[in-house]
C-alpha cells in the first residue's frame, strides 16, 4: 500500500528535521570541543606525514636504535604526542574558572614553546646542508611545519577557550548580582506605607 503525498511529505520533512539537528550538533561540537579536535590533529597528522615516507613499524625499533638528532625524524611526532598529552590531560581536570585564568592557558603555552623552540632547533640542523630537493625532502618540510602550525594552534584554542569561559563568568556572575539586588530590594526608593497610601 503506498504512502499519500502528505505522508511522504512528513517523513522528508522528518529527515530535514533530523538531518539539520545533527549538522547543528556537529557544529556545536566542533566548537566547543577545539582543544580535543587540535589534540588529535597534533597527534595524527605528524606520524601520517612520517609513516608517508620512512615510517615503518616494522622498524620503529630501528628508529631508536640508530637515531641521530642531525638526521632522525622520529622524535618530531613523540614531541607532538607528548604534548597533546600533556594538554589534554590538564584541560579534562579544569573546570570553568581554571580554564578562564587556570593552568590550561599556561600548560599549553609553556608546552607549545618548548617543542617550538625544540622543533626550530632541530630544523636547523636538518635542513643546514645542501640537498636535492625531492619527494622525501618535501614531506620532510611539511612535517616541521605541521608540527609547528599544531604548536601554534594549541595556544590559539587554548586563548579563545579561556576568553569564551571568561565571558561565560562575567555573564554569571552579572545575573548573579542582578538576582541579589532583587532579592535586597530598591535601596534608592523609600517604600511607601499603607497610611501614607490612605493620606495621599
Amino acid at each position: 500500500m503506498g504512502l499519500s503525498k502528505e505522508e511522504k511529505s512528513v517523513r522528508v520533512l522528518r529527515v530535514f528535521k533530523t538531518l539539520f539537528f545533527l549538522i547543528t550538533l556537529l557544529i556545536s561540537f566542533l566548537l566547543f570541543s577545539a582543544p580535543i579536535l587540535v589534540a588529535i590533529a597534533d597527534t595524527l597528522l605528524p606520524i601520517s606525514l612520517l609513516s608517508s615516507f620512512s615510517f615503518s613499524f616494522q622498524s620503529l625499533s630501528s628508529h631508536f636504535t640508530n637515531y641521530d638528532f642531525r638526521h632522525s625524524l622520529i622524535d618530531i611526532p613523540l614531541i607532538s604526542i607528548t604534548r597533546s598529552a600533556v594538554i589534554i590531560c590538564v584541560y579534562s581536570f579544569c573546570d570553568g574558572p581554571r580554564l578562564s585564568r587556570g593552568p590550561y592557558l599556561g600548560v599549553t603555552t609553556i608546552c607549545s614553546v618548548l617543542s617550538l623552540i625544540y622543533v626550530s632547533f632541530k630544523a636547523s640542523f636538518v635542513f643546514s646542508g645542501n640537498y636535492v630537493y625531492n619527494y622525501e625532502k618535501a614531506m620532510e618540510i611539511a612535517l616541521f611545519v605541521c608540527s609547528l602550525g599544531l604548536a601554534i594552534g594549541h595556544v590559539v584554542v587554548a586563548y579563545r577557550t579561556s576568553c569564551r569561559e571568561r565571558r561565560k563568568l562575567l555573564v554569571y556572575r552579572i545575573d548573579i548580582e542582578a538576582v541579589s539586588a532583587c532579592k535586597n530590594g530598591f535601596p534608592g526608593y523609600k517604600k511607601i506605607t499603607k497610611e501614607e497610601r490612605v493620606k495621599s
